[in-house]
């Protein structure tokens, strides 16, 4: 049973996991159909059937194939996601991809919203420090960057004052560098944006990157953060 206490709307959308049953652990960034990045890394992570691989969402649109992410991430039981801002605008119908088919959609769908573990929660945005989790509803996960209201770039930033209990594992918020707190860790590094795809080995305590060769969609400076943490060597 789990030892978080969830949203309402947010509580059958929850999917606990525990570690004991996997060997490795791996953490992956936002994706944005950015498929070879993603076949890259998963070759460089060498992930066997007893490791999982847990994405923080994002998975789709931006990068150039959405549906080969979605099926790749689908074609492998190991492999989970969570649904990030960009899976929810598909959901509400507020954003179409149309190569995506409608069990496509069902999957998208059907993806929690939190994952957590013993110590961990794996959410999109993050987790305002001054309010409970319990009333963080699925907005407030998929898309909490700033501590001010908004989706904002400005900060000052959640994960700088977050002191846990739970280490929280988010995307959603560009990073310059992996951004690595004692109870946080962001690992959006902008792959979509000519940056990389990230990923956390949990076991190692190491972070693994792929540097991106081509920038599928611009974005200004001003969106993207530079962490105060120094990131993990």
């Amino acid at each position: 049973m789990s030892a978080l206490t969830f949203h309402p709307d947010v509580a059958d959308k929850h999917l606990r996991v525990n570690l004991n049953e996997w060997d490795d652990v791996y953490v992956v960034g936002d994706v944005h159909g950015c498929l070879s990045a993603l076949e890259q890394l998963v070759e460089r992570l060498d992930p066997s059937p007893e490791d999982l691989v847990v994405f923080v969402g994002d998975l789709v649109r931006k990068g150039p194939d959405s549906k080969g992410v979605i099926d790749y991430v689908r074609e492998r039981d190991n492999f989970l996601s969570i649904r990030g801002n960009n899976e929810e605008k598909l959901i509400r119908g507020n954003k179409e991809i149309d190569a995506l088919t409608d069990d496509d959609l069902e999957w998208i769908e059907n993806l929690p919203v939190a994952i957590s573990w013993e110590g961990g929660l794996v959410v999109h945005g993050g987790v305002h420090p001054e309010k409970p989790l319990a009333e963080h509803d699925i907005d407030d996960l998929e898309n909490t960057r700033a501590m001010n209201p908004g989706d904002s770039y400005d900060g000052p930033f959640w994960f700088e004052h977050y002191d846990g209990p739970q280490r929280v594992f988010f995307g959603h918020s560009v990073m310059a560098r992996p951004a690595v707190y004692e109870y946080a860790m962001g690992l959006d590094t902008g792959a979509v944006y000519g940056g990389a795809l990230t990923a956390y080995d949990l076991r190692a305590d190491e972070l693994v990157a792929i540097d991106m060769d081509v920038t599928h969609e611009e974005r200004s400076d001003s969106k993207i953060i530079e962490p105060r943490q120094p990131a993990l060597v």
